[in-house]
């Protein structure tokens, strides 16, 4: 017999903040965008644990959060707290965040937060 998939009921620590963790990037809407703290700050409020850092490697494919299966995680949509997308990846998320017309900085590699942050319920 094989084993089933990682369910809800079956879920270790990192599998459940990983998928928390994805479940609110996939939630910002195209022309936004989060910080990893506001994505950490979401999740605790909802798990109790965890931080920028811990997104970050979730982002990043550790901890359960592989790339692989993102084919609807809008990932370039998450920067860190000066707006900067992922420093390995700045030519992809800056022309999707452009794309979207997401606003940015004067500099055209920053997102400006003030115009683009998002907050579920916002």
């Amino acid at each position: 017999m094989t084993p089933s998939p990682v369910t809800p009921s079956r879920m270790t620590p990192a599998h459940e903040y990983a998928a928390a963790v994805l479940d609110v990037v996939r939630q910002i809407p195209p022309g936004h965008a989060m910080t990893y703290g506001l994505i950490a700050e979401v999740v605790a409020e909802k798990l109790g644990r965890g931080g920028p850092r811990q997104v970050g490697n979730v982002m990043s494919g550790g901890e359960t959060g592989d790339p692989a299966t993102w084919d609807d995680v809008p990932w370039w949509r998450v920067v860190n707290a000066s707006g900067n997308p992922p420093a390995h990846y700045i030519t992809e998320a800056l022309d999707a965040l452009r794309a979207e017309a997401t606003p940015l900085k004067r500099n055209g590699t920053q997102v400006d937060l003030k115009r683009a942050i998002w907050y579920p319920g916002k």
